[in-house]
């Protein structure tokens, strides 16, 4: 087998032994070491503000379990911040004191170039480079503009997504002028990251969910497909729309080389449904990981028996890693993988 990297063999489709093995999130709190330097730097924005601390909990996973990829430990906020929105994590969750609520403030958002504003991302990937394996693949990824509209606007996490509704329906110049803003940043923050040393990038739409068909082709797809577009033949592409089994179609028209699954969704209807153009990652329940290594193991064998190990799979998780998961359970899905290969 060629020493190309497997994720990137996975991205084109080509026949492997096993699949590539990685999870979202899968550096965070679950992990001692983690919880440990988190201790020492005093807060999370600390930790993604250090390169050297970013590029330290990115190689964690890396280490532990020898997943196929890493991907960059930072944060989908991080641009609205660089465009002088104040920023704050706490234990509620992110925020912005100051939401988006008129042109106005729409006008105030900086037009900066991320690597001066965003320079210790690119400083974080290029220390990862430095220290992965020859064959882990290294990722960078930012939100999409509907999904960071959605923060700027209601002022952080929501439930019902009123704000942002009443700007897509009522003020939609606002909206607009806001998206294409935020399409321009994102662009060029993900340019940056390929530039620093990421060789795939992602783009989470973490709040696409919250839209039906139509209000996702009207009021979030364009903008999306315009940094995707532009970063084609830059990188390879993985898009990802959390809890969006109605949208699967949306995200493969696309064109990307890969689009993530959501665990909602049966992986080998969303193959069905995906065609053969594009690779498909994921896709088991966080939420098993929450069990004994032993069922992760079962559920994670029933998985690939299922998918049947087709061209164009990556192993993953239907979302991110959650807290309270015991790295054993990670190293059972991890190795669940590895021992299918030759």
């Amino acid at each position: 087998m060629t020493n190309e990297k497997r994720l990137l063999r996975a991205l084109r489709r080509e026949p492997l032994d096993r699949p590539p093995v990685w999870l979202m999130r899968q550096a965070g709190r679950y992990l001692p070491e983690y919880r440990a330097l988190r201790s020492e730097i005093g807060s999370f924005l600390g930790m993604v503000r250090d390169p050297e601390a970013s590029a330290e909990v990115t190689l964690q996973p890396v280490r532990r379990f020898g997943v196929d990829a890493s991907i960059v430990f930072s944060d989908i906020l991080l641009p609205l911040e660089a465009m002088g929105m104040e920023l704050v994590f706490d234990e509620r969750g992110p925020s912005f004191p100051d939401p988006v609520r008129s042109q106005r403030d729409v006008d105030a958002l900086q037009e900066v170039d991320p690597r001066e504003t965003l320079s210790y991302v690119g400083k974080t990937l290029e220390l990862v480079k430095a220290g992965l394996p020859a064959d882990c693949t290294l990722i960078g990824f930012c939100g999409a503009p509907f999904t960071l509209a959605s923060y700027a606007i209601e002022g952080g996490t929501s439930r019902q997504f009123m704000e942002i509704r009443h700007a897509m329906y009522h003020e939609t110049a606002l909206f607009e002028s806001l998206m294409d803003k935020l399409t321009t940043m994102v662009t060029e923050h993900l340019r940056y990251q390929v530039e620093s040393g990421a060789e795939v990038v992602m783009l989470f739409d973490t709040w696409a969910a919250s839209l039906t068909k139509e209000d996702y082709a009207r009021y979030a797809e364009p903008w999306s497909r315009r940094i995707l577009d532009a970063l084609e033949g830059v990188a390879p592409r993985l898009a990802f729309a959390g809890a969006a089994g109605h949208l699967l179609e949306e995200q493969v028209a696309f064109g990307t080389e890969g689009v993530a699954v959501d665990h909602r969704v049966d992986l080998v209807d969303a193959f069905a449904r995906a065609g053969d153009g594009v690779t498909l990652q994921g896709n088991l329940d966080p939420g098993v990981l929450l069990a004994t290594p032993e069922e992760v193991r079962r559920r994670t064998d029933a998985l690939l028996d299922r998918v049947g190990n087709r061209p164009g799979h990556i192993l993953g998780l239907g979302h991110g890693v959650l807290r309270k998961t015991d790295p054993e359970c990670v190293g059972a899905f991890v190795e669940a993988a590895k021992s299918r290969g030759a």
